[in-house]
């Protein structure tokens, strides 16, 4: 990763010992922070067992789980594509994720997609290529939304149930040691509500006009 000492927390932060949520509204919204302390906890509980050598971050944006897998890996190479409205000081390669990617067979022990397999047209291309740069004993670390709102539009396409996702990985010669639901109907319904009702104009400031008629 380029300008490593200069990497500073943006989306996910250490609090007590556990991986969280940014309590910063313009890293995390406040009505985004359930789902993404969610995340978080799972990132927490898993990069122990699961990361390790060399490390890519595909999609990484500003490599926010950098602190979450660094004490576990040899190197990371972070990877994303070139058109965002802010220049990341932090990669190494700037790569369409819908063609093949610039590495050898078998050269990553570990591969990190977060938020990232909604936002590729055609998944199982992509799918194919991790396969083919992952280590025979490698292991793929992901995450995908599945009941949220629209993001990063246009390119934003898809919402994947655990049998999409589990046929994605087994076509591509991988095979799936753990998957599991993040949160349910409660956390859904405490999502749509902090989204919506955060998003309404405040009572103090509304106008109310009343007309009388005689």
């Amino acid at each position: 990763m380029k300008n490593k000492d200069t990497w500073t927390p943006t989306k996910y932060v250490y609090k007590n010992g556990k991986l969280t949520a940014s309590r910063d509204p313009k890293e995390v919204g406040i009505g985004s922070r359930l789902i993404v302390d969610l995340i978080a906890q799972f990132y927490h509980e898993n990069l122990q067992y699961h990361a390790k050598g060399r490390l890519l971050d595909l999609g990484c944006g500003n490599v926010p789980l950098f602190c979450a897998y660094r004490d576990y890996i040899s190197d990371n190479i972070c990877v994303d594509w070139a058109h965002t409205l802010h220049k990341n000081v932090y990669l190494d390669y700037e790569c369409d994720l819908t063609k093949p990617l610039p590495f050898q067979d078998e050269e990553f022990d570990t591969i990190i997609l977060s938020d990232v397999l909604e936002h590729i047209p055609q998944p199982s291309n992509l799918c194919e290529e991790i396969s083919r740069i992952l280590s025979v004993d490698g292991k793929l670390i992901m995450n995908v939304p599945f009941y949220y709102w629209l993001h990063e539009q246009p390119h934003d396409y898809y919402r994947y149930t655990e049998f999409a996702l589990r046929r994605f990985v087994e076509n591509s010669g991988l095979k799936v040691i753990q998957l599991e639901c993040i949160g349910g109907a409660p956390e859904i319904m405490t999502d749509i509500f902090a989204k919506n009702i955060l998003g309404l104009p405040k009572i103090e400031s509304a106008q109310i006009r009343v007309l009388k008629f005689s």
